[in-house]
């Protein structure tokens, strides 16, 4: 099975969790016992503080998006760096390194690509572009909810949702530097006439990706 893995930077950089990230570094080692993978890293509060310093040194949005993606390649690097010779050499910059990087049996890393897009829509891209049969996100909520369930009592958490209902429980249908929700709207666009299925756990838990891998029900199933 080829997978791609959507590392929050809510979960492992908002502040940075280097317990976790040592603990992602021995599921991807088993996840890739029976599968083929993509990690894709996110830069969470970090890459929002510098896209914030942008805004104020009155940088244009696509600068802001840059200095992001460039904090999102660090961790990525970082991740690439702890997972060791299961790795490739260097983080994937394009999807031809991502898929040089699968002929050699290595696991691809990667941050961010280019201005006007989050690494959720890398990780949408890039599953479309290598044929996945899923992609799992580990994030800090348990799944998909009605409404922000940090800021709702009675937000009510969703088992399984349709590509096509999504939208209506998002904050933003656009992109902009630093955007944070469960899930980019342009992600959805890009997987929305199917087939890989998207499923959303909640990212504290590392275990929660191999139980999602194996099929089991957890968190939220978007298909």
């Amino acid at each position: 099975m080829r997978i791609v893995l959507r590392l929050g930077g809510s979960v492992l950089a908002s502040p940075i969790n280097i317990d976790l990230i040592s603990k992602y570094a021995k599921v991807v080692q088993t996840l890739k016992q029976k599968n083929e993978l993509v990690v894709v890293v996110g830069g969470g509060n970090l890459a929002r503080e510098f896209i914030d310093i942008a805004k104020k040194l009155c940088l244009e949005e696509k600068d802001q998006d840059e200095i992001a993606i460039s904090i999102s390649r660090v961790f990525a690097q970082l991740f690439l760096k702890k997972i060791g010779s299961i790795g490739d050499i260097e983080i994937a910059l394009t999807f031809e390194d991502v898929n040089n990087c699968l002929k050699k049996g290595k696991i691809a890393v990667m941050g961010g690509l280019r201005p006007g897009i989050t690494t959720d829509t890398v990780a949408a891209l890039v599953a479309k572009y290598i044929q996945a049969n899923i992609i799992i996100k580990g994030t800090n909520q348990d799944g998909v909810y009605t409404k922000d369930p940090k800021k709702h009592k009675d937000a009510i958490k969703l088992d399984t949702l349709s590509y096509a209902d999504l939208p209506s429980v998002l904050q933003e249908n656009k992109h902009k530097a630093g955007i944070h929700q469960i899930v980019d709207s342009e992600a959805i666009r890009i997987l929305k006439n199917g087939p890989i299925r998207l499923i959303i756990v909640n990212g504290f838990n590392p275990n929660n990706i191999l139980v999602a891998a194996q099929g089991e029900k957890i968190g939220t199933e978007i298909s």
